[in-house]
């Protein structure tokens, strides 16, 4: 595992605080602050999935009750975006949402449950393939933005693969 750099103590303001300060004439100016102060010397924020491993590709049935589960932890996060977006993209080049937010889930959210067999159910035109998938988790600034100190980086790294399972078909039959 990567060594990670040590963390960074920033000073922030609440949404909205007001700063007053007084210039050498004797005049005083107040202004309005509502965003945090990273400093350019802090890590990028990162993502890293827990569930499932991202050391392996998990397989995942497309069943009734049989929803998925993917979780996360922060690290270096040091302004917590307002919302993520959650995207499964599948090797065939379709993007579907992950989760009951048609995939944008609160940007403190460390889970979301994905009911696989629901979505499908509800979107016959647009049918889960069974393929491999890229999970995609990013903020605002799209799954594209660029690393930044403080700031959420995209994460693509998990893989894991969709199935339906077939009838069972019993041996006596000889098929």
């Amino acid at each position: 595992m990567a060594a990670h750099p040590p963390a960074t103590t920033i000073t922030s303001l609440p949404a909205s605080s007001q700063i007053s300060s007084t210039s050498a004439t004797g005049n005083t100016t107040n202004s309005t602050s509502s965003q945090s102060h990273i400093p350019q010397s802090a890590p990028a924020g990162i993502l890293s999935i827990t569930q499932p491993p991202q050391t392996t590709i998990a397989f995942f049935k497309i069943a009734q009750s049989q929803p998925i589960t993917f979780a996360w932890n922060y690290s270096y996060v040091l302004s917590t975006p307002t919302s993520i977006t959650v995207s499964a993209v599948c090797e065939n080049g379709n993007t579907y949402p992950v989760g009951p937010t048609d995939g944008v889930i609160s940007g403190n959210a460390t889970s979301v449950v994905w009911d696989a067999y629901a979505w499908q159910q509800s979107h016959p035109n647009s049918p889960l393939a069974q393929a491999t998938y890229t999970l995609e988790i990013f903020d605002s600034r799209g799954p594209g933005a660029a690393r930044s100190p403080g700031l959420l980086t995209p994460n693509d790294a998990l893989q894991f693969a969709l199935y339906t399972p077939q009838a069972y078909t019993p041996i006596a039959s000889g098929q």
